[in-house]
This record gives structure tokens, C-alpha cells and sequence, in this order.
């Protein structure tokens, strides 16, 4: 009970660094040198002054480019995000080499030391943004935390994109769904790969089994980086079985590479192994004499960050124009003309 005063008055700073956006800290000397990069300031879209988005997963790459195309859109960044259980606390600049514009983020560890200054944080950040604003997060975390994490997001009423694949997609939607909260949540940020998918999906239900008796094989390319089978392979997997009705698994028939050689055995550049998804499906025909091959090759990680950014101001749109709080897909960012 005599730590009440201290608990109180670390509350309040907390909260009103937040909600102010002023962020010093001992982390931000201490880390400063590994985390920090060059900072300049130009203005921010209009339609979309009162947002803040929260990029949970730096310094990850993928989360890290994700909220550098929000900076290259006018969106603004949320001063603090949540980042690995295991990563110490720092603070970054995030800047957009395109536009120049910038962002100072402070990283929180998602763990229980944590939490109560994470908590605090959302609290000033919707302080500071208004009865009129809101908070949208966007998660490139791991997927060992998708479905821990889409229980944070559901306990703060804090609408998100979830970039991240893997998890328990199944229970992810039910927690959503259930909590009747508003998020974006696809396999693949990619916009034109996203048509694709659409297009494959109307093929399949409009003409199934087209290609019956065919069978089908697929290998996916990945940086080694990724620890799940792609969220985008068992999608398209999926339409190219109702099109053919093979017996194909879609857990255990994918190939799977994630070691360089065999990545660039495959047609990767070396300077894109860090960052790449590359997918072939082929479909054969019983005797063998007809081959039909999909293929889509992505070499770094901008084609997902703009969409990320583009489901954002999508998701931002239907909330502030009173729209239900479900579950949309990119999809429903297409059907829209969202995409910038």
C-alpha cells in the first residue's frame, strides 16, 4: 500500500507522454545508436489528421515497411507499438525514403512487465487523438502470437489489420467475430495479387471441377525468416482443388524452400533472399500431355506494406462512416476501390 502514491504518479506520466507524444526515456539513450535513423517532418493527409496507427512487430522488416508506406500515404504513427516478448525496450525513427517524412516510435515489449505501461500508452494515445479520432494497429508479429495478440486487440477494443499469417486462423475469426470488433484480416496484403486470388475464386465456383482429372503440384519460396507454410498458397491452393478436385493436402503436399540454394535454384536473386515470395501451381492432366502453370514472383516486401496501409485507411473509412464492426478482407478493400 505505500507504493500506491508512486504506482499513481508513474501512471500519470505515462499517460500524459502518450497522449502528448513526448517520449523521452532511458531506453531512448541507451538504444539509440541500434535503432535510430535519419528524421525529417512534412505534413500529413488530410482526410486522416485524427488517426493514429500503432504498427505492432519492429523492428521487423515487415512491420518496419508497413509503417513506412503508412508515412509515404499522409497517415500519422502511433508514438509507441507493441514489439518481440524478448526484445529490450527502445525507441526508433522510422523514415520513408520516398516522401521523407518521419515518425518517432517508442517499441514495448509484449510481455507482462510490460503490459501495464502498453495499456496506459493506448489510453493517452486515445486521449490525445479525441472523442473524433481513433487508434488502428497493424500486426507483422509472428505467427506463434496471432492469435494472443488478436486477444489484446479484442480486450482494448482496438480495431487492426492483421498482416500477420499462421496461428490459428479459425479461433482468430471466432475471438473477432464474438467481440463483434472491426478488422481487416487476409492471407495477402499484395493487391494485384489479391485480384488474382478474387479472380481464381470466382473461376473456381463458377466452373468447378473444369479441370477434373488433372493434378496438382506447388512449390512456395520464402525468406528463411518465415516460419509458416504461405497464407497465400493454401488460398489459391484451395480454388485450383475446386477447379480440378484433386486429392492434394494442402498441410503436407505444399514444398516448402527456405534455404537460399534452393531458393535461387528456384529463380531468386540473391539480393532478394531476404525478402521474396515466389509461388508456382502447376496443373497436369491425367495423361500428361497438358500443362497449365500459375505463377507469381514478388521480390521485397513494398507490394504488402502499400496494401497494409491502404487496408488502414479502408478499415479507418467504414468506422468513421458508422460501418459494422466484422470482419473484412482485402477483398472488401478491392470492392471498394480502396487501393491507392
Amino acid at each position: 500500500m505505500q507504493n500506491q502514491p508512486y504506482l499513481l504518479l508513474h501512471l500519470l506520466l505515462l499517460l500524459l507522454k502518450y497522449s502528448t507524444g513526448f517520449l523521452p526515456s532511458q531506453s531512448q539513450t541507451q538504444f539509440q545508436s541500434k535503432c535510430q535513423l535519419p528524421m525529417a517532418k512534412t505534413g500529413n493527409h488530410p482526410d486522416y489528421e485524427h488517426l493514429r496507427v500503432m504498427v505492432n512487430g519492429m523492428p521487423g522488416p515487415m512491420a518496419t515497411e508497413a509503417a513506412e508506406a503508412c508515412l509515404r500515404k499522409g497517415l500519422q504513427l502511433a508514438p509507441v507499438a507493441l514489439t518481440g516478448p524478448n526484445i529490450e525496450p527502445c525507441t526508433i525513427v522510422v523514415s520513408d525514403p520516398d516522401t521523407s517524412r518521419s515518425a518517432t516510435v517508442r517499441l514495448i515489449p509484449s510481455n507482462k512487465e510490460a503490459e501495464v505501461e502498453m495499456e496506459c500508452a493506448l489510453e493517452g494515445l486515445r486521449a490525445g487523438v479525441g472523442s473524433k479520432g481513433r487508434v488502428i494497429a497493424i500486426d507483422y508479429t509472428h505467427p506463434s502470437a496471432v492469435n494472443s495478440n488478436g486477444e489484446w486487440y479484442v480486450k482494448q477494443r482496438l480495431p487492426f489489420v492483421m498482416g500477420t499469417t499462421g496461428g490459428d486462423r479459425e479461433v482468430l475469426e471466432k475471438t473477432v467475430t464474438d467481440a463483434k470488433l472491426a478488422a481487416v484480416i487476409a492471407p495477402n496484403m499484395g493487391k494485384q495479387i489479391v485480384a488474382m486470388q478474387a479472380a481464381l475464386e470466382m473461376l473456381a465456383k463458377q466452373y468447378p471441377l473444369a479441370f477434373s482429372g488433372y493434378s496438382l503440384r506447388m512449390t512456395e519460396s520464402h525468406q528463411k525468416t518465415k516460419a509458416d507454410t504461405s497464407g497465400t498458397a493454401k488460398a489459391v491452393v484451395g480454388s485450383l482443388l475446386t477447379l480440378s478436385g484433386d486429392d492434394f493436402d494442402v498441410e503436407s503436399d505444399i514444398n516448402m524452400l527456405r534455404d537460399d540454394e534452393s531458393s535461387m535454384a528456384f529463380g531468386v536473386k540473391e539480393d532478394a533472399l531476404n525478402g521474396h515470395a515466389f509461388h508456382t501451381y502447376t496443373l497436369t492432366s491425367g495423361d500428361g500431355s497438358v500443362e497449365f502453370e500459375l505463377k507469381h514472383n514478388v521480390s521485397g516486401r513494398r507490394i504488402y506494406a502499400e496494401g497494409t496501409a491502404d487496408a488502414v485507411m479502408y478499415l479507418s473509412r467504414v468506422l468513421d462512416s458508422g460501418g459494422e464492426n466484422k470482419i473484412y478482407t482485402m477483398i472488401n478493400v478491392l470492392e471498394e476501390g480502396a487501393l491507392e
